[in-house]
């Protein structure tokens, strides 16, 4: 074909739109001023909407919120110069279908340029993952979601928790002890929600003096007590739009309770030594490693305060309860202490220092399980870590020829053939696997593929 009839037949229109729709990538192309002007079928299909739904609508109200959400380049459209867009940017989004699904996606967005090669739009295209991830979540092939490693069952309700969470902006409480990892958790949920892209804003309400947490959470004027020389933003200002993050929210004061239950009830607040009252949108993440019912029972933490923060409760398994994850976090950590000091190879463990890995309890839980292995790194020399590497406490088991031994009897295979041959009672089948029933019990909740189908 000659070169001229092919380009006359790339630039028809309808020729152009046939190819499009044909993608299996959503195409939704905007002008400066937001306004849609092609939408191909993947987008159809993966938001909800048809083509005569949203052509020559503003973007932000044909979907009823800004698409990106906050990743939006176009939050904005009053501006005039767009002339200093990126070439091409890529980020996850989760799609709000019309019908109020929440899809996961990944958008590439870049800008479309005239002949005088001034930019006169935005094309964006959007790949659907949601029923990879679902696949990735059925088949259990799954190593870690958002930052997070594990692929013991709880975890994988935990993702799975934080993707069902996506498309909602409801309080959220994580429970958890020291070290679970609650803040990569909270983190997780802001970047997988619609809000990604806005400010994330921890704040460790235990680590913040008493006489200054009303200023460092509602910010100040000038002149409110002494040292206040300037006016200051709170955090609650900084994340606008975003999320905070309350951790060891048990530690408040009650009177900084009160002021934060009506900051939740109503968004609105007034500074240290301000009149004027400000107005924030922001989604509330708390967490704590204390029983906040119980702390409510020793009048400690207010009630309505506790029913504003646990909308949707988040319980965080302790390590020990998951130490099928610990040779998955151990290769995690140093493969990551390898890339930070520039080696090609991580550094290797020896059977006999993971044996004394997986028997330790881990009051400190995963952090610990960082530190040691830090440890353990420089003693080794960067070389294969073994037993005397470990710090004492780990040491001690083995000097003392303590281990967890009833748990090494126990395997899927074994235990399935067991309650197979006592027609699923729990308890003679611990009797005949010689261990205890609490053993048999712990070891079905972190094997449940050892509970035969028909029991």
């Amino acid at each position: 074909m000659p070169e001229e009839k092919f380009v006359r037949l790339m630039a028809e229109k309808q020729n152009l739109v046939r190819i499009l729709d044909h993608l299996k990538e959503g195409i939704i192309a905007h002008d400066l001023e937001r306004r849609i002007f092609f939408f191909n079928h993947e987008a159809e299909r993966l938001t909800g909407y048809s083509r005569e739904e949203v052509l020559g609508k503003d973007c932000h109200k044909a979907f009823g919120e800004p698409f990106c959400g906050q990743q939006c380049l176009f939050e904005d459209n009053r501006r005039q110069d767009y002339q200093d867009l990126p070439e091409n940017v890529e980020y996850p989004v989760n799609v709000l279908t019309k019908d109020g699904q929440s899809r996961k996606a990944e958008m590439s967005v870049s800008p479309i340029r005239d002949d005088s090669e001034q930019i006169v739009g935005v094309l964006a295209s959007i790949q659907d993952l949601t029923e990879l991830l679902k696949l990735r979540f059925k088949s259990g092939q799954l190593s870690g979601f958002a930052n997070i490693i594990g692929r013991d069952h709880r975890m994988l309700q935990i993702f799975q928790q934080i993707r069902d969470l996506s498309g909602y902006d409801y309080p959220v409480h994580i429970y958890g002890e020291t070290g679970t990892g609650k803040e990569l958790v909270a983190d997780a949920i802001h970047n997988e929600s619609r809000r990604a892209g806005a400010p994330f804003v921890p704040i460790n309400c235990g680590a913040l003096p008493e006489g200054l947490i009303e200023s460092e959470l509602f910010g100040h004027v000038k002149g409110a007590f002494s040292g206040a020389i300037r006016d200051k933003r709170g955090r609650f200002e900084l994340a606008h739009g975003g999320t905070v993050f309350l951790d060891e929210v048990a530690e408040l004061s009650n009177q900084m309770q009160v002021k934060l239950l009506r900051f939740l009830q109503t968004g609105r607040f007034e500074k240290v030594g301000g009149e004027k009252t400000v107005s924030v949108d922001v989604r509330t993440i708390s967490a704590t490693n204390k029983d906040l019912k119980k702390e409510i029972r020793n009048g400690s933490f207010r009630e309505d305060l506790y029913y504003r923060l646990n909308v949707i409760p988040f319980d965080l398994p302790p390590l020990r309860e998951r130490r099928n994850d610990i040779p998955l976090l151990v290769e995690h950590f140093l493969a990551k202490f390898a890339e930070e000091h520039g080696r090609t190879e991580p550094a290797a463990v020896s059977g006999e220092a993971m044996t004394l890995i997986m028997d330790y309890e881990w009051p400190g839980n995963v952090r610990q399980l960082q530190n040691v292995l830090q440890f353990a790194l420089v003693r080794s020399g960067g070389r294969t870590v073994r037993p005397s590497d470990l710090p004492e406490e780990l040491r001690a088991r083995q000097q003392s020829g303590r281990s967890r031994g009833p748990d090494k009897k126990l395997d899927v295979e074994t235990v399935r053939n067991a309650l197979q041959k006592t027609g699923g009672n729990k308890v003679r089948a611990a009797k005949m696997l010689e261990v205890g029933r609490a053993t048999l019990y712990r070891f079905i909740r972190d094997y449940p593929e050892a509970v035969p189908e028909t029991e």
